[in-house]
């Protein structure tokens, strides 16, 4: 017989990261994604998302 204490620790845990992982802000971002290409004729690298006016 399973024991049931052994069921609910483990599935308590993956439910722990799950909900850890679901709450995380950058889930839905990916941060290359935005960037312009750098381009080394240029003085500067380009600026970030934050950065832009």
């Amino acid at each position: 017989m399973v024991d049931i204490l052994s069921l609910a620790v483990t599935h308590g845990l993956m439910a722990i990261a799950l909900w850890r992982l679901l709450s995380r802000d950058d889930l839905g971002h990916d941060p290359g994604e935005a960037r312009e290409p750098w381009r080394p004729w240029l003085r500067a690298p380009p600026a970030g998302p934050d950065e832009r006016a």
